[in-house]
């Protein structure tokens, strides 16, 4: 019975330690990182366009 007892210690103190800890992001954190996300995306889109404008006007000449 001491055995088991010891048994089931070892596993949970192993559990406690494998387990990690996150930190959780609040809603507004959420939200301000959504934003810079979009605002990224957006800018990764224009410089696209101005890369293919400026082929096609070299295209041109």
């Amino acid at each position: 019975m001491k055995k088991l007892t010891y048994l089931f210690i070892a596993l949970f103190s192993l559990s406690l330690l494998t387990t990690s800890c996150r930190e959780e992001k609040t809603a507004s954190e959420k939200v301000e990182e959504a934003i810079e996300d979009t605002g990224d995306a957006i800018e990764d889109a224009a410089d696209d366009v101005e890369d293919e404008v400026e082929d096609i006007t070299d295209d041109n000449k």
